[in-house]
């Protein structure tokens, strides 16, 4: 039977013409094709940028309105409690610390997140702290040539969202505040002792006791969650034999200097690659303060690392690298030393009871190489709240939670397993490798056309799995599906 013709609809009597669109074609609204073309992100890239843009947007609505205890006011924490807050659930934060104060300097804001936080209104709260860079730049360990390049000037075109940098402060910062105006209760100094899953409960350091109707643990990579869930499971995250000192220096510094000015002129991410060790740097802080993140390789026990010792510490481990680049950490003052540890996959993230769940760094830690460790736990939250929406009592919570971790566990655990190959990448020593990686990044330091990268963030296949990716958006389908394979 030949192929069907398809002829232009006739004029309207009004003299306007019909035109096709998604539904008269049958195509999914969100413009998903069952098969991998990107041939229509300009589409999705306007829809996503008109919906970022509308933040008071009503999400749809929980069947089942859940009192939940959110264990962490971390930034995986309060970006869940915002997630379920917008659905109608009833939300309270557990925070051990007497106030807020996150740990650290710099933190990156990847598309796959940052679509998230804007179109919950996060952003709004003080969107001037969040730098947008224009590009990313790989620079030899040696000299600081150029190697490899990142583009992100269209991000937010093709991704719905920037790729930005802050302060993580400031961004923890502005999570409390939409939580709070969410109507988030957030309570400080309530330090969680003890989990009671059966009977979704937790007991808090002076004797209280805190019941929902489901626990959220977001208590990082030391969770005591994840032992209550499941006590004969050993599978904590491993110290990878890796370390990370993490320091800011002041930018009026570096400004002073006419050596090293040069790399406050253009809002970029500069990266320096050598054998086991690379050098992350961005601006934060409205240009104020320049972030530096300096990963090595360290086998010693961490209790014995000191604090006094460490600026003097990272100069060395980094003696002999471009010069530019010593003379930058010579300006250092101070600065934290980091093990960086890679979770285990984890056979569940949920209690037998389904009455507690634990989601971030207590479900996924993973090493910082493709800057995605927070993102993940936004995306958790973001998931969580979907999920969440298709129970219509407590009983509906096993299938839910199940649905939830089924997408997380997978999408986490790749997102792990790709932090680690960046670790691979960057971290080859002189020779046949390091020259056939630089060589294989060529084509984007030249601007000329390329269809695969050594840089992770270049790739194309790579770039729009991880930023492409709408946590909201993909939970949303595994649910349809399920609910399409029962029928």
């Amino acid at each position: 039977m030949p192929a069907a013709i398809v002829e232009p609809a006739p004029a309207s009597a009004a003299g306007h013409h019909n035109h096709l669109d998604a539904k008269t074609l049958g195509l999914d609204p969100s413009l998903r094709t069952s098969y991998p073309t990107q041939s229509l992100s300009f589409l999705r890239g306007l829809k996503g940028a008109e919906a970022s843009s509308e933040t008071s947007s009503r999400p749809a609505q929980a069947k089942l309105k859940l009192k939940i205890v959110i264990a962490g006011a971390g930034l995986g924490g309060l970006a869940t409690s915002i997630a379920l807050a917008r659905r109608g659930h009833s939300v309270i934060v557990l925070e051990q610390a007497p106030k807020l104060d996150e740990v650290g300097a710099g933190i990156q804001i990847p598309p796959n997140s940052g679509r998230l936080l804007r179109r919950w209104g996060v952003f709004a709260q003080g969107e001037d702290l969040f730098a947008k860079p224009s590009c990313i730049n790989f620079r030899r360990w040696q000299d600081g040539d150029l190697i490899g390049y990142t583009d992100l000037g269209d991000f937010n075109t093709r991704f719905g969202a920037p790729y930005c940098v802050a302060h993580r402060a400031h961004l923890q910062r502005s999570l409390h505040a939409r939580a709070l105006e969410l109507g988030v209760e957030v309570r400080l100094d309530s330090l969680v002792v003890a989990y009671r899953p059966d009977d979704a409960a937790v007991e808090l350091s002076n004797g209280e006791v805190v019941r929902g109707d489901l626990i959220v643990a977001a208590d990082g990579v030391k969770s005591i969650a994840r032992n209550t869930l499941q006590p004969a499971q050993t599978d904590e995250p491993c110290f990878t034999g890796f370390a990370a000192y993490r320091a800011t220096v002041d930018a009026e510094k570096i400004a002073s200097d006419p050596e090293i000015a040069w790399i406050l002129e253009k809002p970029a991410l500069n990266i320096w690659i050598g054998e086991n060790r690379h050098v992350m740097s961005y601006t934060i802080s409205a240009g104020k303060s320049f972030n530096m993140v300096l990963s090595h390789v360290d086998h010693s026990d961490p209790s014995t690392w000191k604090a006094e010792t460490a600026v003097a510490d990272v100069n060395r481990e980094f003696a002999g690298w471009d010069p530019r680049l010593t003379k930058i950490i010579s300006l250092i003052t101070s600065c934290i030393k980091w093990p960086l540890t890679n979770g285990r996959k984890l056979r569940s993230w949920v209690s037998r009871g389904s009455r507690l769940v634990i989601l971030g760094d207590a479900a996924h830690a993973m090493v910082p190489y493709m800057s995605q460790g927070a993102a993940m736990a936004v995306e958790d939250g973001a998931a969580l709240a979907v999920a969440l929406n298709e129970a219509a009592a407590l009983g509906d919570l096993p299938l839910a939670l199940s649905r939830f971790e089924q997408e997380r566990i997978e999408r986490s655990g790749a997102m792990q397993e790709a932090s680690m190959v960046n670790g691979l990448i960057w971290h080859f020593a002189d020779g046949p490798e390091q020259q056939t990686r630089d060589r294989a990044m060529r084509a984007e330091v030249e601007g000329r056309p390329f269809a695969r990268s050594a840089n992770q963030w270049s790739d194309p296949v790579t770039q729009w799995w991880a930023y492409g990716y709408d946590a909201e958006e993909a939970m949303q389908r595994r649910l349809k599906g399920a609910a399409l394979a029962r029928i």
